[in-house]
């Protein structure tokens, strides 16, 4: 049986190492990676003499550039150029190279600050989107356009899918430029660590947020590329193609604050520093759309949570800054 030769963009990344690790457990599949040492993937060149160079059957885009609000603010303009340069120069160079099937993943970012809760695929361009994040958000827009765009005028097979907010192993656990499980993970380390009398959480702990491990967004990445076209396009629409990947049950910053010291055995106190804001009051993905076509998450937030404290400390010395 010929091998079917997979190229994983971003295989370094939190979500690629997860889909490496799910697509390894197929015999049938031939893994194409390159780090960034050998392939700038914002080089439109340099991207095209590498589709070139391979022979490549499918494509999973996970490579980008991400970060928290910190970043997102700090970085505007690294984070809406090298995302647009390096899906555009993916995307283009499968489609030039004869690459009939793409999966691209994107963001809940995507919808307007205030969607209605639970968010649905249908809330994509109805309103203004959280100002913060917006040029990351613009860009992974961009990003499922382009795959549409190149199914409409060519007939490619290029689907999206968007996930609600991720964590795992190879996560970032950088204490100003990480999202809140990482950063509260390793803040409550170390002052278990420390002997810490109490732990400090940004806002008032009311929040509401949704929270997916990244192995179970792997496991929903392969489902829904290996989908049969005709299930997909039954369940979707040419210019409303994405693919919410979620849950479906969220829980407050404190409820997550309090998992996460059983998690890292702190004893101490929690203190919620109600000077710092909340950000938007919840963000819950409706992902009935992945559910019709077969697929729900299996792992729960506690047990996710233990999985990726033990990765933490295994690699505490790598993640040292």
């Amino acid at each position: 049986m010929t091998k079917l030769n997979i190229f994983i963009a971003g295989h370094r990344g939190m979500v690629g190492s997860a889909l490496m690790r799910q697509l390894q457990q197929n015999p049938n599949i031939n893994l194409i990676t390159a780090s960034r040492e050998e392939l700038d993937l914002t080089s439109q060149a340099d991207v095209h003499a590498f589709f070139q160079q391979q022979s490549i059957d499918q494509v999973y885009l996970a490579a980008a550039k991400v970060g928290g609000i910190h970043a997102n603010n700090t970085y505007p303009a690294d984070f809406i150029y090298e995302n647009l340069m390096m899906e555009a120069n993916i995307i283009n160079a499968a489609h030039t190279h004869g690459v009939q099937k793409l999966l691209f993943l994107g963001s809940s970012c995507i919808y307007p600050k205030l969607a209605e809760q639970p968010m649905t695929e249908s809330a994509l361009l109805t309103g203004t989107l959280e100002p913060t994040n917006e040029p990351y958000a613009i860009a992974k827009i961009a990003g499922i356009k382009l795959c549409e765009s190149y199914n409409r005028q060519y007939g490619r097979d290029y689907r999206s899918v968007m996930p609600t907010n991720l964590y795992g192993e190879n996560d970032n656990f950088h204490p100003e430029n990480s999202h809140v499980i990482p950063a509260m993970m390793r803040r409550f380390h170390e002052a278990t660590q420390a002997g810490a009398k109490e732990v400090v959480i940004w806002g008032t702990g009311t929040p509401m947020r949704e929270f997916l491990h990244v192995d179970d967004m792997a496991a929903a990445c392969v489902h829904v590329m290996n989908l049969d076209i005709t299930t997909y396009e039954a369940i979707t629409q040419p210019m409303l193609s994405h693919i919410n990947v979620g849950t479906g049950v969220d829980c407050t910053i404190r409820e997550l604050a309090e998992t996460l010291a059983a998690v890292t055995g702190f004893t101490g106190k929690l203190v919620f520093d109600v000077s710092k804001a909340d950000g938007a009051p919840r963000k819950l993905m409706d992902a009935s759309r992945l559910n019709v076509m077969g697929w729900q998450a299996g792992i729960s937030l506690k047990e996710g949570l233990a999985s990726t404290y033990y990765w933490f400390i295994q690699h505490q010395e790598q993640l040292r800054d």
